[in-house]
């Protein structure tokens, strides 16, 4: 099973508002940057289709690291809240509905298809790969509003 590390950011000119998110996938040495941006977005949206695309892009099952400065993302996974969510047909424990479904449903086979391991890396503090994903994902954003 082949090994790649996956680097994500999403970002968000408002919160809702125009936004974007970055991806790279690093293996054996090679790398790709993936990017797009949305006029009308948020933040966990694109946090979360960053880590969507990048699962996407990869052909064949695989071990992936997959880094993330999301909180949201991240502690989804690690701590549960994802299959309690399903379980309990997309509610919160404080019985409220759980946002951005569309794109858990998304992330599920892929997680099902691949071994991943998440890791929250503190954004902003210097990582190489983070503050290129934070580039690539706030020029998309930035293409989004300056086309509108």
């Amino acid at each position: 099973m082949k090994k790649v590390n996956i680097y994500t950011d999403g970002a968000c000119r408002g919160n809702p508002g125009a936004g974007g998110y970055g991806t790279i996938l690093e293996y054996d040495g090679n790398e790709k940057e993936l990017s797009a941006g949305f006029p009308s977005t948020t933040n966990n949206r694109m946090e979360l289709t960053a880590a969507i695309v990048g699962l996407e892009a990869l052909k064949q099952p695989c071990e992936v690291t997959l880094y993330s400065d999301s909180k949201y993302l991240v502690d989804a996974i690690q701590k549960g809240w994802l299959k309690s969510w399903q379980a309990k047909s997309w509610r919160k424990s404080d019985s409220k509905p759980v946002l951005n479904i569309d794109l858990w449903e998304r992330i599920i086979p892929l997680l099902e298809k691949h071994r991943v391991n998440f890791v929250w890396i503190k954004g902003h503090d210097g990582h190489p790969y983070n503050e290129r994903c934070d580039i690539l994902a706030t020029e998309a954003a930035d293409s989004v509003v300056i086309k509108n």
